[in-house]
């Protein structure tokens, strides 16, 4: 096998190329497909997250619309009806009829208090009474409980903050009117110019700032339009609405409120949208007011707990793992994630799919494209391994054949001048040599009738065609053949069939059993001939269905190495032929093929005490 290894030297480098190639595409193809997946997962989760954003922006629209909408007025608990949208806070003596706040009665969902810093700097909040409109307040429009629990919250807006603290937290210039800063959310009342501006105006924003910024800018309109909408719609509610009176001319009810027209100044209170800012861990919203020609701060204090619940509630079913954090100051590149309606911060969580635990098309490809790349490796191998074989067991097999015929043929040639010659005048001699030839040729024959039904075999032609006979016919067919290759080699055959076996019928070639039997009491002759017991058993029996025929010897027997390659063809070489009884290793391989052939078994029995035993199996019919 060494003088093969250019071959072996020409595979391996050949399956190294290989293996190198397949796995540089293997990491390749394994790497674009995680990319390929990993964009696509961040694809899905943007548009989650774009969804998820305007879900919760709509979700806080109504919340900011309403608190930016509300009046200026309703942020004392008690206010007179006729001075409301005029000149509210122009104080003045005398009696009027007090309207209560809506704040001070209702509780508005996730807003714990709302609150108001006067020009000099005190707080108030339209859910804490003063004392002087207690007894309208308590406990006819809201419970004592509730207005302490609002003066606790307040309490806890005076510790984070003071008046000018807030002032400077709040922009210089808002807006008077939500409609100064708000595009007509109707495409078609605007003049094709205006149209095609706008149109130039967003497409240069989504080049300049992306899509996340447009998104951005969108929804924080859809909040502004919000506000706009019911900001209006409240005014003209109120404008039409006839308040009733709570008291008429009570004296000590509200601060003294002149009433003549031309002591009302002007008071800007008109939609000012509320500010969002993060103090100190807490949310608040708060806006500029300008009143009489001062300056007041109202705001209100958000649940932000159970607004954060109720967010991520809506969006379950978008980014379960989602979390919302407070952003106090703003980054140019988190306008994507950031909510238009409060300063807050969506955390989508990790990527995450819907198959997430499938295997990758591609990597099920690459996977049996690696199966069958091995398998054509490890076929590849095989094959030159079985031709390897193949010629190492063919030589074998001329080497054998050669030294197999090379003996006779020495012989026939040296017996046959001799006696052509005259040289041998003596007739027992002559006779003798005659034998010789003969017992040669015979030999001969049967090297010559295993190779043949051997090539046979291997092209296919052999003869298959079984018959039925008994089995002690079958026996006595070729019983005198048999013992007389026995006697040739001072043995006895002795052939036991019991009684009860010898009436069973068997489907056989006649021709192969007689050659496969032939085969083995031929070598029981050639390796058993100097055992001291010259017996050759022939037995027969039943058994599992099958008749079994037994061959045994008395001889040396079989080492466990001639047993494993005892039915190998061409097995033997030259000079192992030398060395043992003559022969080239294709009669046992032979016999067993044609065992097989019939449907029946050719076996070396392992269990027997001495020896060598054979047993050959034939169907029964």
């Amino acid at each position: 096998m060494f003088r093969y290894w250019p071959i072996w030297t020409i595979f391996a480098i050949c399956l190294l190329v290989v293996l190198a190639a397949m796995g540089w595409i293997s990491w390749t193809a394994i790497r674009l497909d995680r990319l390929e997946t990993e964009a696509r997962l961040q694809t899905a989760q943007e548009e989650k997250v774009r969804l998820a954003l305007w879900r919760m922006d709509t979700a806080l629209a109504p919340l900011v619309a309403q608190e930016s909408a509300r009046p200026y007025f309703a942020y004392k608990s008690f206010f007179p009806r006729d001075r409301a949208f005029g000149n509210m806070f122009n104080e003045r003596m005398g009696g009027e009829a007090l309207i209560p706040s809506p704040l001070l009665s209702s509780q508005v969902q996730h807003i714990l208090v709302h609150f108001q810093f006067e020009p000099g700097g005190s707080l108030t909040s339209p859910q804490v009474p003063p004392e002087t409109n207690w007894r309208l307040a308590v406990p006819r429009l809201v419970s004592d409980e509730a207005v302490h629990k609002s003066a606790k919250h307040l309490a806890q807006i005076k510790q984070l903050l003071d008046r000018n603290k807030l002032l400077a937290l709040l922009p210089e210039h808002q807006p008077a009117n939500v409609e100064m800063v708000i595009a007509p959310a109707n495409p078609l009342a605007q003049s094709p110019a205006q149209q095609k501006a706008s149109r130039r105006q967003r497409e240069d924003m989504q080049q300049a700032q992306g899509q996340s910024a447009v998104e951005f800018q969108q929804r924080s309109q859809a909040v502004i339009n919000s506000a706009n909408a019911l900001f209006q719609s409240q005014q003209m509610s109120q404008a039409n609405a006839e308040p009733l009176p709570m008291n008429s001319g009570k004296k000590g009810s509200l601060d003294a409120l002149p009433t003549t027209p031309e002591t009302m100044p002007s008071t800007d209170f008109s939609g000012v949208l509320m500010t969002p800012l993060w103090i100190d861990g807490e949310l608040i919203l708060a806006r500029r007011v300008s009143a009489g020609g001062q300056e007041y701060v109202q705001g209100c204090l958000l649940d932000w707990p159970a607004i954060r619940t109720s967010l991520l509630e809506a969006i379950a079913d978008l980014l379960p793992a989602a979390d919302l954090v407070p952003v106090v100051e703003r980054a140019n590149n988190e306008g994507g994630r950031l909510l238009a309606a409060l300063p807050v911060r969506l955390v989508p969580g990790s990527l995450s799919g819907n198959n997430a635990g499938a295997i990758s098309p591609i990597l099920l490809s690459l996977t049996a494209a690696w199966a069958c790349m091995l398998m054509a490796a490890a076929a590849v191998a095989g094959l030159l391994w079985g031709v390897i074989r193949l010629s190492q067991r063919r030589a074998t097999f001329v080497s054998a054949v050669t030294h197999e015929l090379r003996t006779p043929l020495t012989t026939f040639q040296m017996y046959a001048e001799m006696l052509a010659e005259g040289m041998v005048a003596d007739e027992q001699k002559q006779r003798e040599y005659l034998n010789t030839l003969r017992a040669e040729s015979i030999r001969l024959t049967h090297l010559v009738e295993n190779v043949l039904a051997y090539a046979r075999l291997e092209r296919g032609r052999a003869d298959r065609r079984l018959e039925s006979i008994g089995l002690e016919d079958l026996l006595h067919a070729f019983k005198d053949r048999l013992a007389g290759r026995a006697e040739q080699a001072g043995m006895k055959l002795c052939v036991e069939v019991p009684a009860e076996v010898s009436a069973e019928t068997v489907w056989a070639n006649i021709a192969a059993v007689e050659q496969i039997l032939f085969n083995l009491v031929d070598n029981a002759c050639k390796y058993a001939s100097s055992a001291f017991d010259k017996r050759i058993d022939l037995t027969c029996r039943v058994e599992d269905g099958m008749a079994v025929v037994s061959v045994r010897d008395y001889g040396p027997g079989l080492s466990a190495g001639a047993r494993r390659r005892l039915f190998r063809s061409f097995s033997k070489s030259a000079q192992e032929a030398a060395q043992s009884a003559p022969g080239i290793g294709l009669g046992m391989a032979l016999s067993r093929r044609l065992a097989r052939d019939m449907g029946g078994d050719l076996l070396c029995d392992t269990h027997a005490p001495d020896g060598a035993c054979f047993v050959l199996k034939l169907p029964l019919k």
